[in-house]
């Protein structure tokens, strides 16, 4: 998603100066506002699993993926308003940048509603079809069926962040998303233990915090955006601009394709994942919410590096420096390398203390949860490499053929393996297809950008994608973690 922080870096001279140092500035606040936003979800995490156990966990590991998948699409046409804002502002173009807007917002609303609704009737056969185990049915549907009702607000909350940024302005949802991540993590244990006037919800009480947390944000971003008058606010005769103009959405659409499919072809695999992983029982599906609730860090600086050679290759690429494109894919290959492994390592050496903060010390799930960790999370320094390639030849326009590599990967890769393996590998045949997905995923990456002849595929100026459009696909590949983060 859009991070707080990055638009102004975007919108620097990244032709000049230290590659290096210019890399990691880039990234930094992209990696800190990424580290706050999944931070929601981690505490969450926590509540859950302490105040209500391992049963529970499993719960919140079937319904966040059931969202990711179903707003996975969705974000991706957000991406594309922001970029179609932040192009808007950049052409100081205030009135296009409204349209822009208002047609995201009306658009979102009517698809949000339609989520919420559809999903809340749904959300039994859905859990049925992912095979939730049955210790954890009933929980996982009264926790769905609550974070379905907040969807519209999740949604709607994001987008305006995201379009706030596209406008160049980092710090009001930088603000709003603290007020998301605050609430939400505050009420969670009032609503799970019924502490004070609260009733006691159980696992429906985390979701009903992230509800109110959500419209509470809403409300209060948009009442902000009004007395401050900010620039992107629809007033008077603007309002229409909520009504759709199609040309703006058919663009929208177009952009935001890409960027969406991807996503849906990250969520269809982890929601098939989690069916497998289901049927091992309650303690593992737990232990493997909480291992996905760790490498949300740990492919953070991954996703930021990645993001940031995006950026910074595109206008190199724009300027014509094709040697310093290659200095800096080289250099944010080896600063991946360096800070992923060195997160890794710390894991690694605390992952008991760490894991027992979800589950406690004397869990079933941990010896599980610590098991899949040593087994798969090492695949990220093969993640790594491949997002620095991808960012740099995203930046020249090539986003079809990345997006073919990861559905190989994993799709027929990732499951032809589990299969194939499962008889003699059972659980592990799971957490092994981690790297062996990486494994291949990186050797097409590295012939793409060896042999793929994206450099000869120069664009013209109105087609050539700028450095927000690059960041924006850069941070649309990722494994998905362990639970929605509600605060964008």
């Amino acid at each position: 998603m859009a991070d707080a922080g990055r638009q102004k870096g975007a919108r620097g001279d990244l032709t000049q100066g230290s590659i290096g140092s210019t890399l990691l500035k880039f990234a930094l606040p992209t990696l800190a506002s990424s580290i706050l936003q999944s931070l929601n979800g981690t505490i969450n995490a926590i509540w859950v699993g302490r105040f209500i156990g391992e049963g529970a966990l499993a719960a919140t590991s079937n319904a966040n993926m059931v969202m990711f998948l179903l707003t996975a699409f969705v974000f991706g046409f957000g991406m594309a308003s922001t970029i179609l804002v932040g192009q808007a502002w950049g052409r100081k173009d205030i009135e296009g940048a409204r349209r822009v807007f208002g047609t995201a917002m009306g658009s979102f609303v009517l698809i949000s509603v339609a989520i919420a609704i559809a999903g809340f009737f749904l959300s039994p056969a859905i859990l049925h079809l992912l095979g939730t185990p049955a210790a954890a049915a009933p929980l996982a549907l009264a926790y769905l069926r609550v974070i379905f009702l907040a969807m519209p607000a999740l949604l709607l909350l994001t987008l305006a962040m995201m379009a706030l940024r596209g406008a160049g302005d980092s710090m009001t949802p930088l603000w709003f998303m603290l007020v998301a991540v605050v609430l939400d993590s505050g009420l969670n244990p009032i609503f799970i233990l019924g502490l004070g006037p609260a009733p006691r919800l159980g696992i429906a009480g985390s979701a009903t915090a992230t509800l109110i947390a959500n419209y509470s944000a809403l409300v209060a971003l948009i009442a902000y955006i009004y007395l401050r008058d900010l620039p992107l606010r629809l007033r008077g005769s603007e309002l229409r601009y909520l009504w759709c103009d199609l040309a703006i959405l058919r663009t929208i659409i177009v952009k935001g394709f890409p960027m969406g499919l991807q996503m849906i072809v990250i969520s269809v695999s982890a929601l098939a994942l989690i069916g497998l992983v289901n049927h091992e029982g309650v303690d593992t599906t737990a232990a493997f919410g909480v291992a996905l609730q760790l490498w949300t860090y740990v492919q953070m600086p991954a996703m930021a590096l990645g993001a940031a050679v995006s950026a910074m290759a595109a206008q190199n690429i724009g300027a014509g420096l094709w040697d310093r494109v290659g200095r800096i894919t080289r250099v944010g290959i080896v600063q991946t390398l360096v800070i992923t492994a060195a997160l890794i390592l710390a894991l690694t050496l605390a992952d008991r203390t760490v894991l027992g903060l979800f589950m406690g010390g004397d869990s079933p799930a941990l010896p599980i949860a610590r098991h899949i960790h040593v087994v798969a999370t090492w695949n990220f320094l093969l993640f790594g490499v491949m997002m620095v390639l991808f960012g740099t030849v995203r930046a020249n326009g090539a986003v079809w053929i990345p997006l073919i590599v990861l559905a190989i990967g994993m799709l027929p890769v990732r499951f032809g393996y589990i299969f194939a393996t499962y008889h003699w590998l059972h659980a592990d045949a799971i957490w092994t297809s981690f790297p062996v997905t990486s494994f291949i995923n990186l050797a097409l990456a590295i012939g793409f950008y060896v042999h793929g002849g994206w450099k000869k595929a120069r664009m013209t100026v109105d087609t050539q994608p700028d450095s927000d459009e690059c960041t924006e696909e850069a941070l649309a590949t990722r494994e998905p973690g362990g639970a929605l983060n509600p605060a964008g």
